[in-house]
């Protein structure tokens, strides 16, 4: 049995559709991944802070907070972040519970982590930085990186970067 070249066409052009289906996906943008970025601590501290209640973002972000630089990112922060962070920056905020105990503050266990990834090309819609946060069992949580780079617009003038470099 001979197929007509219209059914044959057909049948090739399908063929193609599903193996490409395959190999590339669904065609829908699934939201841009970060790993969990191992050995950060060991990475250049730039500063410490406690939110205390009474601050506005007390409710999501109250507690101690160390801010942590990759190598690529430290030369902005040194030069007082005159200039945009360059591609394949990542600050993480370390955000920790903050206790009390003998007329001593100290850090509790570990609430999560955030992470800001500067990527132009990748992250076009917020500035070029990519936003992730992790819990304290290291796996992702869902986040609106639309929503912290709303908050960060404020900042826009230090390329959307809240922290100092603390000598």
């Amino acid at each position: 049995m001979r197929l007509k070249l219209p059914a044959f066409l057909g049948f090739t052009v399908l063929s193609f559709l599903v193996l490409a289906q395959y190999q590339y996906g669904s065609g829908q943008a699934s939201p841009p991944t970060f790993p969990y970025p191992e050995g950060y601590r060991l990475w250049t501290h730039v500063k410490s802070m406690e939110l205390k209640p009474g601050h506005p973002l007390y409710e999501s972000f109250g507690g101690l907070h160390h801010i942590y630089v990759n190598q690529t990112g430290l030369k902005t922060y040194l030069e007082g972040k005159r200039t945009p962070f360059p591609k394949g920056t990542v600050i993480v905020f370390d955000l920790l519970e903050a206790k009390e105990e003998g007329n001593a503050l100290l850090e509790g266990p570990r609430k999560l982590i955030g992470v800001m990834v500067k990527d132009p090309d990748r992250y076009r819609a917020t500035g070029g930085w990519g936003y992730y946060a992790f819990g304290s069992d290291k796996k992702p949580l869902s986040i609106d990186p639309t929503s912290c780079h709303a908050c960060h617009q404020g900042v826009a003038n230090t390329d959307f970067v809240f922290s100092a470099f603390r000598p």
